[in-house]
This record gives C-alpha cells, sequence and structure tokens, in this order.
C-alpha cells in the first residue's frame, strides 16, 4: 500500500471511547443542570456507586474523581508506606501513585505467558522495609490473586489491586472488588466503560470505606467537621451521567468487544511469527484489550509493524514500552533494576495493543489482518 494512500481515511486509535445513548445523557444533564447540584456527592454519583458495587457483587463502590486519585487514596487508607512492591510492566500511574506519596516502588518482575506479577519474583523482592504488594489485573485478565493473598497474609502485608483493566471482569468466578484489601477502577475516557473522566475504589471493608469517603472529601463528616486528613477526590454529577448512561449500553459494547478480539484472533492465526494473546472462557471478560506478541521477541520486527499499521492509520501501541522502570524517575533512582526484570523487559519488546471498541468493525479487523501479513512478512 502506497504511503500517500492509507487504507483507512480516518485514523484507527486504541482506546477511542464508547459512548452511550446521546439523548440519555443530554436528559440526565438537563436534570443536573435544573437540580443545580453539580458536584459533592450528588444524587447520581451516589446512583452510580450503587448500581456497581450490586454489579460487582461488593459492599461499597467510592467513586473517584479519576483512577491515578482513586490509587493514592487507596495506598495512604491501607497504610502502605516506605516501599511497595509493583509491576514495572504496566502503566506508569500505578508508579506514580506511590511516588509521589513518598513510598518506593520496588519492581518485581512478571509471568512471561500471562504478562502479570509473578508471586515467586514478588516473595524475591519482599525487604524489611516492605509494607505492602500492589498488584495488577493487566489486560483485563487476573493477577494471582490467590498466591498474592496468601503471601500478604504470611508475610504481614497490605495487598491492593489496580483494577484500572478489570472492570466488570471475574476471576476464578470471583468478580473485581473482593480481592486484597480493595481494588481500583479507572473510568478514564479510554477505558471500554468511562465516566469522561474517573475511577472508583471497590471493598468490602467496612471501615476502609468509611476512611475513603472522609479522604476524598478533605476529611469533612458533616458540615463545618473535619475529622481526617483528606484531598478532593470527588466524582461531579456530569461524569457520573455519563457513567450511568454508559452502563445502560455496557452489554452492548462487551460484546462489541468479544466479536472484535475474536475476528483479531482469526486473522492472526493466519501470519506465523504473531500470536494474538488468549482470554479465559470460564471467566466474564471485558475484552477491552486486544494484545499481540511478536513470537520472535524482536523489538525491530515489532517496531517495523507498528510502523507499517500507522501508515495506514491504524494507531496501534506499544504498550508498555520501555518499563516504568525506564521511565523517570525510576531510570534514574533505580540504573540496574533490568537485571532482576528480564521477563518484563522482554514482553514489552514483543507486545503491540490493536485499536478496539465500537468505532472498529470486522471489516476493519480483516483488512488490518492484510496489513499485519503484509508487515510481518517486510520485516523479516
Amino acid at each position: 500500500m502506497p504511503l500517500d494512500a492509507p487504507a483507512f481515511e480516518t485514523p484507527l486509535h486504541v482506546g477511542r471511547p464508547n459512548i452511550g445513548s446521546r439523548e440519555r445523557f443530554l436528559e440526565r444533564v438537563n436534570d443536573i443542570l435544573d437540580r443545580r447540584w453539580l458536584s459533592n456527592d450528588g444524587p447520581l454519583v451516589r446512583e452510580l456507586e450503587e448500581r456497581i458495587a450490586e454489579r460487582m457483587g461488593v459492599r461499597h463502590c467510592l467513586a473517584m474523581c479519576n483512577g491515578t486519585i482513586a490509587l493514592e487514596i487507596a495506598i495512604r487508607a491501607v497504610g502502605m508506606r516506605d516501599e511497595v512492591i509493583v509491576p514495572s510492566y504496566t502503566f506508569v500511574a500505578t508508579a506514580h501513585a506511590l511516588h509521589w506519596q513518598g513510598i518506593v516502588p520496588v519492581f518485581a518482575d512478571i509471568d512471561p505467558d500471562t504478562h502479570q506479577i509473578d508471586p515467586v519474583a514478588v516473595e524475591r523482592m519482599i525487604t524489611p522495609r516492605t509494607t505492602g504488594i500492589l498488584a495488577v489485573h493487566l489486560w483485563g485478565r487476573s493477577a494471582p490473586a490467590a498466591a498474592l493473598e496468601e503471601i500478604a497474609e504470611r508475610r504481614g502485608l497490605e495487598l491492593i489491586f489496580d483494577a484500572a483493566h478489570a472492570f466488570d471482569c471475574t476471576f476464578a468466578g470471583r468478580p473485581v472488588g473482593s480481592h486484597g484489601r480493595a481494588e481500583v477502577l479507572s473510568f478514564h475516557a479510554t477505558k471500554f466503560f468511562n465516566t469522561i473522566e474517573g475511577g472508583a475504589v471497590l471493598t468490602n471493608d467496612d471501615d476502609l470505606a468509611e476512611r475513603m469517603r472522609l479522604m476524598r472529601n478533605f476529611g469533612f463528616a458533616g458540615e463545618d467537621n473535619v475529622i481526617h486528613p483528606g484531598t478532593n477526590g470527588k466524582l461531579n454529577e456530569v461524569s457520573a451521567a455519563m457513567g450511568l448512561t454508559n452502563l445502560e449500553a455496557i452489554e452492548e459494547v462487551t460484546a462489541t468487544n468479544r466479536e472484535n478480539a475474536e475476528a483479531y484472533a482469526a486473522v492472526v492465526s493466519e501470519v506465523p511469527g504473531l500470536r494474538a494473546l488468549p482470554f479465559e472462557d470460564s471467566d466474564r471478560n471485558n475484552h477491552q484489550y486486544v494484545v499481540l506478541e511478536v513470537e520472535s521477541g524482536s523489538q525491530e520486527v515489532r517496531d517495523a509493524i507498528v510502523a507499517r499499521l500507522r501508515e495506514n492509520n491504524v494507531l496501534a501501541r506499544k504498550y508498555f514500552w520501555p518499563g516504568i522502570h525506564r521511565m523517570q524517575p525510576y531510570r534514574d533512582l533505580y540504573p540496574h533494576a533490568g537485571l532482576v526484570l528480564p521477563h518484563t523487559e522482554d514482553v514489552a519488546r514483543r507486545v503491540i495493543v490493536m485499536p478496539s471498541g465500537t468505532a472498529v468493525t470486522t471489516d476493519d479487523i480483516r483488512t488490518i489482518g492484510g496489513i499485519l501479513a503484509e508487515a510481518m512478512e517486510s520485516a523479516q
């Protein structure tokens, strides 16, 4: 395909927002304006919290202004300090949420087959200063929760999960929200379910939930009564309106994601040297991320494929390249971290994340399959 004639006139993005009924959203926004209640624990925020908690089978959902603030509040609320073990193969906000609060993120390696944090590597990185484990459910698939819970209990560590990818998923029959002390969600516009910008913490711990409610609203317990240190982590009503609207469309979006994932798996199976990361059919999954691996592990081949896709307006991404330990400030703080992260570095060199969601059709994916085949042939 010549460079002046890309396969797609309109670029296909990773994380293009899914949007439910525009009419229903605008109805809710008009109601908000009529009430003149825009923030501060409004009725739509409370409704969204109740519906998510019920859907995920947990006692508490605490909506927040974004997933990063939600993560920071959860970290502080459970009492993490000093050193906390975290994967390097994840979005940088996971480590930033620790570093921002003066906590040292200690990077543990991953399982090369699943891309999830490896419990053996976690155990190896524990020191007398370790106070917790911040694990990640990457790609909407499960981190090894049971093994991590056993380590945390045996070693006296706090355990929370960054579940930004995993809303509406179950793992071994357990819904997100029931692992560790708490699980943190992101509802950013790029997530399959969004509130424009937002996040939440799920927990079954009543005391922890009450503490986080105080923390997200400056520590207020009633008017003029501050009883706890806090910040401004509240979700606003317009974001909650988008969340409620998108919640009504979530089954349709998930079905589209699954159809797209299956279409990608079919076309990738015809391209030697590429592999689509599989899903476990035994659990519910949002199928948000379509993850491909260059089986040779060659960064040069991966980068050539991504470049060819982008020439055709398929804006694939090199997640999570090059790993947090090679980003600042961690690259300077831990210059030799890569020595204990061989699987992280290997996976980061060969992953491609593909556009999906309601903005992508199966016909698009068949066209993309041809580009992938041509790109792989040229790259090799």
